[in-house]
């Protein structure tokens, strides 16, 4: 390989530009630092980028300072229009990362955007991946995520050890945008998923049953999910402190209606999910986590936390 991940000039771990420090871009990031990795971030937040330097890392004042000598650029931030914003224009990314880096953009966004974004870095030499994750807040943290990733076999080679620091499952999906596809149906699963178990705890708890004793045993079953797992107290608790917040599950259930709909898929359970988050949302929820969709049900039912 003559990249500069494999470059003999780079013995050791490529230097790592990051853009992008919010719920799960600043735990992500430490991760790496741990790992060994050098790397230099930039946010909007000045506390963000504090945090950063206390792990270790180095703040940037720019996008162009942090990535000027990156040989891995990557960002996470919330939808295809901060991507876009971060990648374009003189300031952005595109313009000022040199040629043969690699871009990683683990947000969730678009498959076109992906599409589009790898076409215009191919054009400065820079290489692309799309490469999402599932796992939220808890998943970051524990450097568990799962990592679905689109863009070519060589270039998902060389990221492999920076992903394998990051989360346990990683996976190559296919070329450019893929990785977004199977984020988008992975956030249509968890939608889904956490519908019912709002549904279940409502129609639970009305019954009068021990709620907490249901939900353990409903978990070591064919019922049992990561989503039963990971929301279990929040149902309990009614903590609805933002791991992954409702503004975002919104944004990601148009994008995989939008898929869907181009490719002559039909979601019926998921549209109806997809109007529930949005009518939490428009109740002013959206900043809550996305098992807030509990208050929802709740208030069809004729109770509220």
């Amino acid at each position: 390989m003559s990249n500069a991940l494999a470059d003999s000039s780079h013995p050791t771990r490529p230097a790592i530009a990051w853009i992008g420090l919010g719920i799960m871009g600043s735990p992500m990031s430490e991760n790496l630092i741990k790992a060994g990795y050098q790397v230099t971030g930039y946010t909007l937040e000045k506390d963000k980028l504090d945090r950063l330097a206390a792990a270790g890392g180095t703040a940037a004042g720019s996008i162009a300072e942090a990535v000027r000598d990156a040989d891995v650029v990557i960002t996470m931030v919330p939808a295809s229009p901060q991507v876009e914003a971060i990648a374009y224009g003189p300031d952005g990314i595109l313009e000022n990362a040199r040629s043969g880096a690699l871009l990683i953009d683990m947000s969730s966004i678009t498959p076109q955007t992906s599409v589009d974004l790898a076409k215009a870095a191919g054009d400065k030499g820079i290489r692309v991946l799309d490469a999402p994750v599932s796992g939220g807040e808890a998943g970051a943290i524990e450097a568990v995520l799962s990592i679905m990733v689109g863009g070519e076999q060589a270039d998902f080679d060389e990221a492999r050890p920076i992903f394998d620091a990051l989360g346990r499952t990683v996976v190559l999906c296919g070329p450019h945008g893929s990785g977004q596809t199977v984020k988008a149906a992975n956030q249509l699963i968890v939608a889904v998923n956490i519908q019912a178990c709002a549904e279940a705890v409502v129609f639970l708890e009305k019954s009068g049953v021990d709620l907490e004793a249901a939900l353990d045993v409903l978990n070591g079953g064919l019922a049992g999910s990561t989503v039963l797992t990971r929301k279990k107290d929040n149902f309990l608790n009614r903590d609805f402190k933002p791991g992954f917040r409702i503004d975002l599950h919104h944004k990601d259930m148009g994008i995989v209606t939008d898929a869907a709909r181009s490719v002559g898929a039909a979601l019926p359970v998921g549209a109806v999910v997809a109007q529930l988050v949005a009518s939490l949302r428009a109740q002013g929820d959206g900043g809550l986590d996305h098992s807030a969709l509990l208050r929802s049900v709740e208030r069809l039912s004729g109770a509220s936390s």
